[in-house]
C-alpha cells in the first residue's frame, strides 16, 4: 500500500537532512527509544513540517500544514474530550466521500486510530500534519466547541460580537456543575483569559486557600482581586490550564513552564505558563504578551523632552556600554526595544541575546538563550563578536563572565545595550565592580546609564483636578510656585467614578516610563576609577543636573500624566 522507504531516507531525497546528522540521531534512537521524527526535530536537524510531508509520502496519506478549525464539523467531536486528542494527538475534522479525515501526527497509531473509528462510526482517513499545528489545531476546535456549549474565547470586539459583555468570569456556572463536567470549568477558564485580555492584565494569578482559590490580576503593575472560586474545583481548573499548555497534569510536586497561544480579537496572546507546588495545592501565574502589540519608539514611552535629546545623542555613538537598571517589571526590555528600533538602518548589523525573545523586531537578528543546551548570555556573545556586529544588545550582565565580554566587545568597536538589577543609575558601576570587573575598564567602556520606574497614567476621562496641599507638594518635592507656573495652580488625581468604561473604574489606564540618565564624563569616570561608592557617584551626576527618579515622577506630576500618590508609591524605596 505504501513505499517502504524508511523516514530518514526520505527526509535525505528531500534535501531537508545529511547522511551524518541521520546516523547521530539513529545512535540516539537506539540508545533511548522513541520515533526518529521527534529525535530530528528535537535535534534541530529538520523543521516538523518536513517530518510530516515525508511521512505522508512514506505512508501514502494526504499531508496538510494547517487545519481550518472554523469550518470544522463539531458533531464530529461530541464524543472527544480535549484531554485525550491532545494525549494521543488526533482530530477527527471533515466528512468526504463517506470517509472522517483525521489530523494526526503519527498515521501508525493503529490502536488510537481505531478507537476514533469505534466513536465516529465511520471508516477513516488519517491526514498527516505536523505535531504543533495540530496541538493548536485540537485547542482551537476544542474552544469552539466550548463556545457552543455558552462561553469561550470570544471575540472582544463588541461591535462585531454583541455579547462580549457577557464573557466574564461566571462562578454561578461552576456551582451549578458537578464535579466532573467539563464545560463550566472550560468555559470558566476561557472567560478568565477574555476578561484578562481585556482589563489589560499582564499576569494572572491563581494561588489555592485553605477554603476557596483566589484569582488575580495585574493591571498596570498593581495585583487586583477578581474572583473567588470554590476549593473543590482547584484541580480541575489547574488541569484544564495544564492540558492547553501542553504540561504533564499528572505531576503536582514539581514546578513546570509551558506556553499556550490563544487569538482574540485579531490579537495574537502569547501565555508563559508557571505552575509551583504550595502548601494548599499548586499555584499557577501565567504572564501575557500581546505579540501583535505595536513596538513603542523612545518618544512613546514617557521620556520628557529633555531625556529624549540625551538619549538620541547617546545611542548613535559608534561604541561603548549602555546599561539600564531597574527592577523585574519596571520596562527595562521596552527601553532597549526602542532604542534599537530608533537606530534600526540597513547599514548596521544589530544582533541580540535574550532570554526570552519577547518581539520580532524586522531587519534584527536575534537569539533566544538556552539553559538545556548551556547556550547563556556570555556564550551567545562570543559567537555574535564573530558576525560582525555594529550593535550588540544582551538582555542582561548576570555574571562576571558577560560583563567582560560585553566591556570586550565595547573595546573592540561594537555599541553595547544590557540591562542590569540595581536600584539606581549610579550603582551600575559599583554593581560592575563588585561582580569583579576592573574599575578602570568600567570607567573606559559605559558611557550612560539609567534607572527606570513604571508609573500608572491617570484616566483622561474620569481624573479630577484638585488643588494640592503643601505637605504633599513637599513630598514629591515641588513648589507652590512651580504648581502655579507650569499646571495652572492645579494637578491632577484619580477619579471615583466606579461605572468609567475608559478605566474600568481603577482612576488609571496604562503606563508610562519616569528615567533617572547618567552621561559618564570624565568627573563620573573619576569617581568610578577610585572605587568610590555610589551615593557619591550620585551627588556629582545631580550636580551636573541628572534628575532622579522621583524629581522625573514631579514632571509627569505637573504635565498633568500621573498622580502625586503613584509616583511616592513607586519612588518610595528609592528616597529611603
Amino acid at each position: 500500500m505504501y513505499n517502504r522507504q524508511r523516514l530518514g531516507e526520505i527526509l535525505m531525497e528531500m534535501d531537508r537532512l545529511q547522511p551524518g546528522q541521520l546516523d547521530h540521531a539513529l545512535s540516539v534512537q537506539r540508545e533511548k527509544g522513541g520515533r526518529i521524527g521527534e529525535i530530528l526535530v528535537e535535534m534541530e536537524f529538520v523543521e516538523e513540517e518536513d517530518v510530516a510531508r515525508a511521512l505522508a509520502r512514506q505512508l501514502d496519506y494526504p499531508c496538510e500544514m494547517n487545519i481550518d478549525t472554523e469550518e470544522l464539523d463539531l458533531q464530529l467531536l461530541e464524543k472527544f474530550k480535549l484531554g485525550w486528542a491532545r494525549e494521543h494527538g488526533v482530530l477527527p475534522y471533515e466528512e468526504r466521500g463517506g470517509h472522517v479525515l483525521v489530523a494526526t501526527d503519527d498515521p501508525l497509531a493503529v490502536e488510537v486510530l481505531d478507537e476514533v473509528r469505534l466513536l465516529t462510526g465511520s471508516e477513516l482517513m488519517p491526514v498527516v500534519v505536523p505535531t504543533t499545528k495540530l496541538q493548536e489545531a485540537i485547542n482551537s476546535a476544542f474552544d469552539r466547541k466550548s463556545r457552543q456549549l455558552g462561553g469561550g474565547l470570544d471575540d472582544l470586539d463588541e461591535e462585531e460580537n454583541p455579547h462580549a459583555e457577557e464573557a466574564s468570569l461566571d462562578i454561578n456556572d461552576l456551582l451549578d456543575a458537578g464535579d466532573d463536567d467539563e464545560a463550566p470549568v472550560i468555559r470558566f477558564v476561557n472567560s478568565l483569559f477574555v476578561q484578562a485580555v481585556r482589563e489589560r492584565a499582564s499576569d494572572i494569578h491563581i494561588e489555592a486557600g485553605e477554603k476557596e482559590l483566589t484569582v488575580r490580576f495585574r493591571i498596570d503593575g498593581v495585583l487586583q482581586e477578581v474572583a473567588n472560586p470554590p476549593k473543590r474545583f482547584h484541580s480541575s481548573i489547574i488541569t484544564r490550564i495544564k492540558i492547553m499548555a501542553g504540561l504533564n497534569i499528572a505531576e503536582k510536586r514539581l514546578p513546570q513552564d509551558g506556553r499556550i497561544r490563544i487569538k482574540m480579537a485579531g490579537k495574537d496572546i502569547d501565555i508563559r505558563v508557571a505552575t509551583a507546588p504550595a502548601v494548599h495545592g499548586e499555584r499557577i501565574t501565567m504572564r501575557l504578551l500581546d505579540k501583535s502589540a505595536v513596538l513603542l519608539n523612545l518618544r512613546d514611552i514617557g521620556m520628557a523632552e529633555d531625556h529624549l535629546d540625551v538619549m538620541l545623542d547617546i545611542i548613535f555613538n559608534p561604541h561603548g556600554i549602555i546599561l539600564v537598571t531597574g527592577p523585574t517589571g519596571s520596562g527595562k526590555t521596552t527601553t532597549l526595544y526602542s532604542c534599537l528600533s530608533e537606530i534600526n538602518s540597513p547599514d548596521k548589523n544589530i544582533l541580540t541575546i535574550e532570554d526570552p525573545v519577547e518581539y520580532q523586531l524586522e531587519g534584527i537578528s536575534q537569539m533566544q538563550v538556552s539553559p538545556k543546551i548551556d547556550l547563556d548570555f556570555a556564550r551567545g556573545l562570543r559567537s555574535y563578536l564573530r558576525h560582525d556586529p555594529d550593535v550588540i544588545m544582551v538582555g542582561e550582565i548576570r555574571d562576571v563572565e558577560t560583563a567582560e565580554m560585553a566591556i570586550q566587545a565595547s573595546l573592540t568597536g561594537h555599541l553595547v545595550f544590557s540591562t542590569l538589577h540595581t536600584n539606581d543609575a549610579a550603582g551600575a558601576f559599583t554593581r560592575l565592580t563588585d561582580m569583579g570587573v576592573e574599575p578602570f575598564l568600567v570607567s573606559s567602556t559605559v558611557i550612560c546609564t539609567m534607572a527606570q520606574r513604571l508609573i500608572r497614567r491617570l484616566c483622561p476621562d474620569c481624573r479630577q483636578a484638585y488643588r494640592p496641599t503643601p505637605e504633599e507638594l513637599a513630598e514629591v518635592g515641588l513648589t507652590r510656585e512651580e504648581v502655579d507656573q507650569k499646571a495652572g495652580g492645579a494637578l491632577f488625581r484619580p477619579g471615583d467614578k466606579q461605572d468609567c468604561e475608559t478605566c474600568l473604574g481603577l482612576g488609571y489606564k496604562g503606563r508610562m516610563g519616569i528615567y533617572e540618565i547618567l552621561g559618564v564624563g570624565d568627573p563620573i569616570r573619576r569617581l568610578v576609577m577610585n572605587r568610590a561608592d555610589t551615593s557619591k557617584i550620585k551627588k556629582e551626576a545631580a550636580r551636573q543636573g541628572m534628575r532622579n527618579l522621583r524629581e522625573d515622577g514631579a514632571v509627569k506630576v505637573l504635565d498633568g500624566h500621573t498622580s502625586i500618590e503613584e509616583v511616592l508609591r513607586v519612588t518610595q524605596e528609592d528616597m529611603a
